[in-house]
């Protein structure tokens, strides 16, 4: 499945370990989203972004507010001026789910229009 699928599909709920997704497949879509990163306790993607201002930065976090909220999967974000770090992880599977890769292409997605 590639960055372009993964955007086009929507989030399901999913609960469980049965959910989570093997090390493998993490490491194949993590190279297909430039610059997201597995976290250290490796139950999280993450990514820096960096913007000229805080008003570009409000905005940014905004939108991917409103996708997460439409997706009903909600990030972590660490945010101050010029700079933004979302984090995705399922915590009803206790580390990573497919719904954290659609989102993550879905943010790629935001900053390619």
């Amino acid at each position: 499945m590639s960055h372009t699928d993964l955007a086009t599909q929507h989030c399901q709920p999913r609960k469980g370990p049965e959910h989570a997704v093997a090390p493998a497949q993490i490491a194949q879509w993590l190279r297909q989203l430039p610059g997201w990163q597995l976290s250290d306790d490796g139950k999280a993607i993450a990514k820096d972004f960096r913007f000229g201002d805080f008003h570009r930065t409000l905005g940014f976090i905004n939108a991917v507010g409103f996708m997460a909220n439409h997706e009903d999967h909600h990030p972590d974000i660490e945010a101050g001026y010029g700079h933004c770090r979302l984090l995705w992880s399922t915590h009803d599977v206790g580390g990573l789910s497919l719904n954290d890769f659609i989102c993550a292409a879905r943010v790629e997605a935001l900053l390619a229009r």
